[in-house]
């Protein structure tokens, strides 16, 4: 009997688990944009269309534009042990401490409301639709 009660639990555990931790790609794609906007050179605005899994998170989407826009959008990070991945660079155009410049990540959801986000790229999970905007600033 604990035999039979413990490869139903196993069971019952591997399909709950496979639905809530999944191992493949995610069939759920929802669409967003990210718009890459530079203050301090003002170069034109760009925009880029994606996706992103149901709940996942922003440098998800990110990494499957660069795959997309092979020659148009590019990112890179360099990653903090407490903070996760920070961005560094976009299209090319690296924020600079010297010259007091870096990469801001602001959100246009839906209703045309803009906010600055409260996390990185690596914890931000965009809703449907929404506009992520790297804007290159100044501090």
């Amino acid at each position: 009997m604990a035999l039979a009660m413990a490869l139903l639990f196993s069971a019952a555990f591997f399909i709950l688990g496979s639905s809530i931790f999944p191992t493949g790609e995610a069939t759920t794609l929802y669409p967003i944009t990210m718009t890459v906007y530079d203050t301090v050179t003002n170069k034109p605005n760009k925009t880029y269309s994606t996706e992103v899994a149901y709940r996942g998170i922003l440098i998800g989407a990110m990494q499957r534009a660069q795959q997309k826009y092979k020659n148009g959008f590019s990112f890179t990070t360099t990653y903090n042990l407490d903070y996760g991945p920070f961005l560094e660079s976009v299209n090319g155009l690296k924020g600079s401490t010297a010259k007091h410049t870096y990469w801001q990540l602001l959100i246009k959801n839906k209703n045309g409301t803009v906010v600055i986000a409260d996390v990185g790229i690596g914890c931000y999970i965009p809703d449907p639709e929404d506009n992520i905007i790297f804007k290159f600033t100044k501090w």
